[in-house]
């Protein structure tokens, strides 16, 4: 079998091993620290859709009770959606949505922790991305032309890199 070819600064790759191929991290030897990760993001809609979201009435239910219930459970579930993501067991996932009349849609912010050997940070983003997706999936009816927008991390703290905040 041929050698795969070394890439320039390699050795710095946390998820890849001398030969090149992806690896999973090992935090065995890594200190338990008190861990918490927020993210954010938004769903932009149509003027009709946000009507909906605020006067209530969609068919498909409670958007914003869906799209929770959504978030906590996809940021349960990131190490099983996201390859070489540790399987953490959250200490919590809690998800926030607030209808947002000036996009006009929905801004959710998700905060995840964990005392544990690695970080939640991928926990938060996919809570944060599911909720959406769920928000969108309960008002692609009225708008299919909605956009799922700016989901980014906006805090860590814990571990061996400290804190963290979004400027």
């Amino acid at each position: 079998m041929a050698e795969k070819p070394k890439r320039p600064g390699e050795a710095r790759f946390t998820h890849l091993n001398p030969e090149g191929d992806a690896t999973m991290v090992d935090v065995a030897t890594k200190a338990s620290t008190a861990r918490l990760a927020v993210a954010e993001g938004a769903l932009r809609c149509s003027a009709e859709a946000y009507r909906m979201l605020v006067e209530g009435g969609n068919p498909k239910g409670d958007v914003e009770q869906v799209a929770r219930v959504a978030g906590i459970m996809g940021g349960k579930r990131a190490g099983e959606l996201i390859p070489l993501c540790h399987v953490l067991p959250a200490a919590s996932v809690s998800v926030d949505i607030e209808p947002d009349e000036a996009l006009p849609g929905l801004r959710v912010t998700a905060t995840a922790t964990i005392t544990g050997q690695t970080g939640v940070e991928m926990e938060a983003l996919t809570a944060v991305a599911v909720a959406l997706l769920a928000a969108y999936d309960m008002l692609k009816a009225i708008d299919r032309g909605m956009t799922i927008e700016a989901v980014r991390l906006v805090e860590k703290s814990g571990g061996r890199s400290g804190s963290w905040r979004q400027e």
